[in-house]
């Protein structure tokens, strides 16, 4: 999760030059997307654990955890 996070903050720094640059705002959007989608799965990844690590109870099975993990990825196909 860490690298996942110091990832997002390296595009972040990366954007925050861009601008200062006064780079072309077609490319500084194209970052930008790429920050939110690396935002999204960071998010997922998050979701995932806190499903099958906190959420669901010890003696609960893979069977039960991987339902709640399908729910998560349709839940992230159809928000924008």
């Amino acid at each position: 999760m860490l690298s996942r996070l110091r990832r997002i903050e390296g595009q972040a720094r990366g954007v925050q030059r861009m601008v200062e640059e006064r780079r072309d705002c077609a490319e500084i959007v194209h970052q930008l997307a790429s920050i939110r989608a690396a935002a999204g799965s960071a998010t997922r990844f998050l979701l995932k654990h806190y499903a099958r690590e906190c959420w669901v109870d010890a003696a609960t099975t893979d069977a039960t955890a991987k339902p709640l993990e399908d729910l998560i990825e349709l839940m992230f196909r159809s928000s924008p």
